[in-house]
């Protein structure tokens, strides 16, 4: 199963189930996050698809994030996107990744649909893309492990993760994790796709789908998901560990090797592009969860704060 969020043509936000090559509408007022919470996505879709509130087709449609997580959590599964940064980014690598998969909580109010323009952060020069992909949990628990971990995934989507590279150097030098520098934006698209549907694709610790990028047509990423160093099964149960997960949750993979302009300007600094700015186009994809395509706009200038303490 495949569902949506999209904008009406009565004018609402609606979940939609896709159906072929149109968009079965939920009753108005519904969110993704309400079917999650049922517990049982496939008595959701069923009742969608007998008695649909509206059918739109799907090409054209206005699509918006397939939902608004509760919270969002993006993690390091990738340690060769690590290595390959690791220089100027001075984030190394020690036996601590491979202890366990460490993570951020990013801002659920800054998350965007799969075609939104995205402007440059405040203040950033260095701004950049990340291609990963995301676990919703559909089922609540904690303390889970991780050989229970994967039934309590609904189902997966596309990540980007929008990231200030300059903002983000800077305020970890402090010792604290990305603030300002991965504040402005997170896409999730185009739809969540159910878990039922990658199973076929199970490969090592992920799934055999292929990750591509490309900026102004230019391919710029290629990668793998099932070269994750670390699984959404491991990654679940870390995140549980001492606390609750509820419907809704959404789990960042990390960034695949290769997945974003940092790697490239690190590996071969005469070589780069140069950085988003402007005027360009990012298209992300994911084999079996569809794609992604933003157009960078000029961001809003930066207020000043006050001097001293």
């Amino acid at each position: 199963m495949r569902f949506v969020t999209y904008a009406s043509p009565a004018g609402d936000d609606r979940v939609g189930l896709v159906s072929g090559d149109v968009v079965l509408g939920a009753d108005p007022g519904v969110t993704m996050v309400d079917l999650l919470d049922t517990g049982d996505l496939a008595a959701a879709a069923a009742t969608i698809g007998t008695a649909p509130s509206e059918t739109v087709a799907l090409e054209g449609l206005t699509l918006r994030a397939p939902l608004q997580p509760r919270s969002l959590r993006d993690f390091v599964g990738f340690l060769q996107h690590l290595r390959n940064c690791s220089g100027p980014a001075n984030m190394t690598v020690d036996e601590r990744h491979e202890r366990y998969p460490p993570f951020y909580f990013s801002n659920v109010a800054a998350v965007i649909g799969p075609h939104d323009d995205v402007p440059v952060p405040p203040g950033c020069e260095r701004f950049d893309y990340e291609l990963e992909v995301a676990a919703v949990i559909g089922k609540a628990g904690a303390d889970i492990a991780p050989a229970d971990a994967w039934d309590h995934i609904a189902g997966y989507t596309l990540l980007c993760d929008w990231s200030g590279r300059d903002l983000q150097i800077d305020e970890m030098a402090l010792g604290l994790g990305p603030a300002k520098g991965k504040d402005s934006a997170n896409t999730l698209g185009p739809m969540l796709v159910t878990a039922d549907e990658l199973e076929p694709h199970r490969h090592g610790r992920g799934f055999t789908a292929a990750m591509t990028g490309t900026v102004n047509g230019e391919a710029v990423s290629a990668g793998s998901w099932d070269d994750v160093d670390w699984g959404f099964d491991d990654m679940i149960a870390y995140a549980s560990r001492g606390t609750r997960l509820r419907p809704g949750d959404v789990i960042g993979s990390g960034t695949v090797p290769s997945g974003c302009l940092f790697e490239h300007f690190a590996l071969d600094p005469e070589n780069f592009r140069g950085w988003l700015v402007p005027g360009d186009e990012v298209r992300l994809s994911v084999e079996h969860l569809g794609g992604i395509r933003h157009r960078i706009v000029e961001g809003r200038p930066v207020p000043p704060l006050s001097s001293g303490y």
